[in-house]
């Protein structure tokens, strides 16, 4: 099977099945180690840009108020 016969297959599911096989995708990806997540997974730090943004409530909330008011703000 090559790729063109599997994007047939893929364009005769119904809609909501698309997420479903690109999840599958990114699966077969990551355990399959391919050289484009490798590279994404060593490429990506963690930024804390963030730090010190809720600095300005420190004396309104104290760190667990804050962290039910985060959860109340998603």
């Amino acid at each position: 099977m090559n790729v063109n016969e599997i994007g047939i297959k893929i364009r005769k599911l119904p809609d909501h099945l698309i997420p479903e096989v690109l999840d599958y995708i990114e699966f077969l990806l990551n355990k399959h180690g391919s050289k484009e997540t490798a590279k994404s997974k060593t490429g990506n730090k963690f930024k804390f840009d963030w730090e010190g943004g809720l600095s300005k409530l420190k004396d309104q909330y104290t760190s667990v108020e804050l962290q039910h008011k985060a959860t109340d703000w998603r």
